[in-house]
């Protein structure tokens, strides 16, 4: 028995693998909801993100020192992926008219970004 273990554990992976983790801190503008800033970010996971290899959810505070600032929380496979998306977001950007410049411009009616983060997640 303890040799078909030792077996089946040397033939396991050695390798680890990172999902890449996106983090923008934002707060609302004055006359965006929360109700509208999630019905953007499902626009963005349905027409942009699922296509992208990159999925986001919203973070809300319930209990810190700043009730206001808000966390967009987007995750790739790995950082190579997130830079392949970063790329293709960014090349968009380009067109207002794509689907990544509308919700860009969205993005920007209803909130401001405070800063960005990104980590390996093991």
């Amino acid at each position: 028995m303890k040799k078909i273990l030792f077996v089946a554990l040397a033939l396991l992976p050695l390798t680890s693998f990172a999902d890449h983790m996106d983090v923008i801190q934002f707060e609302l503008k004055d006359g965006c909801s929360m109700e509208k800033y999630l019905q953007i970010k499902n626009d963005f996971n349905q027409q942009w993100g699922k296509n992208n290899g990159y999925q986001a959810e919203v973070i809300m505070p319930i209990q810190s020192h700043d009730l206001e600032t808000l966390y967009w929380v987007g995750r790739s496979a790995n950082a190579a992926a997130f830079g392949k998306a970063w790329d293709t977001w960014r090349d968009e950007l380009n067109d207002p008219d794509s689907v990544a410049g509308k919700l860009a411009a969205r993005f920007s009616e209803c909130s401001m970004n405070v800063s960005r983060r990104s980590y390996d997640v093991y």
